[in-house]
């Protein structure tokens, strides 16, 4: 089992910046991707961004290259994104995701919410 908490969510104006972390925990476990996920209020939710466990690829939503990173630190298993310049569609509830374990499968946190408003 793999349990997800995500931390660092408020409320921002444009052009702010917010970093957002998922702290990971559970029993010793493969890590295959993570990702960041989004849902805004009457949308379904869509993808943001992914990594590798080793890094060394990522991927991102069209509407967010350029301004979001993502990023991991394995030793104290946590995932990262980085968010600048953020607009106020990027108003949405934030879900981290790994897709982990033996046999491996999606496992998600409880969300953080991140609202771009003046």
């Amino acid at each position: 089992q793999v349990q997800l908490v995500e931390s660092g969510g408020g409320l921002v104006q444009p052009g702010g910046s917010l970093r957002l972390s998922c702290a990971a925990s559970g029993s010793p476990f493969k890590i295959y991707t993570m990702g960041w996920f989004r849902q805004a209020p009457g949308k379904q939710r869509e993808f943001v961004a992914t990594i590798t466990s080793s890094g060394a690829n990522t991927n991102y939503a069209n509407p967010v290259k350029g301004r979001f990173t993502i990023s991991r630190d394995n030793a104290n298993n946590t995932l990262y994104l980085q968010m600048n310049s953020l607009k106020p569609e990027d108003t949405a509830v934030y879900y981290c995701q790994y897709f982990a374990g033996n046999p491996p499968r999606n496992y998600w946190g409880q969300g953080t919410q991140v609202t771009v408003s003046s």
